[in-house]
């Protein structure tokens, strides 16, 4: 599994022209699932998505969590994560997920993430048409891949 996040001060996600998710400060958070991508892909990026300390301190310092500022979190499918670029210019999407292992792993996260925040998270919907507008703040962006954990 493969996410982006990005620190934000506002982030709404919108389908067929209405907001269907939406957040003031926090994370949003576009979710990749690949083929092969099992339950414990889930765990580990649920839990590094809360302690990533990523907000500032009242140092100035990146030294908190979107748990300890309570911000809230977005998270959207994003099958395109897992493009190939390596030959061509047209990328090439076959080692995402089906729908069969990407819709259960991408709920997974999103409820493994909402029950160690101790609140929900806001979605988009998966495979619709979706229209991200974000402020990133910083600006702040991190790649994380579970396959790379090691």
């Amino acid at each position: 599994m493969r996410l982006v996040i990005q620190r934000v001060t506002e982030a709404r996600v919108r389908v067929n022209g209405e907001v269907v998710g939406e957040i003031g400060c926090g994370l949003m958070i576009l979710v990749g699932v690949e083929q092969g991508d099992i339950e414990a892909d889930v765990d580990w990026l649920a839990s590094k998505t809360v302690g990533l300390r990523i907000f500032s301190d009242e140092a100035g310092v990146m030294n908190m969590s979107v748990g300890q500022v309570e911000g809230g979190v977005l998270a959207i499918s994003q099958f395109t994560l897992t493009a190939s670029t390596k030959k061509g210019n047209r990328p090439s999407y076959i080692r995402a997920a089906g729908h069969d292992l990407a819709v259960p792993l991408y709920e997974s996260y999103c409820r493994k993430v909402s029950a160690l925040l101790g609140r929900s998270v806001e979605k988009g919907i998966f495979g619709a048409d979706m229209q991200v507008e974000l402020t990133n703040d910083g600006p702040v962006t991190i790649l994380i891949d579970s396959r790379l954990r090691e």
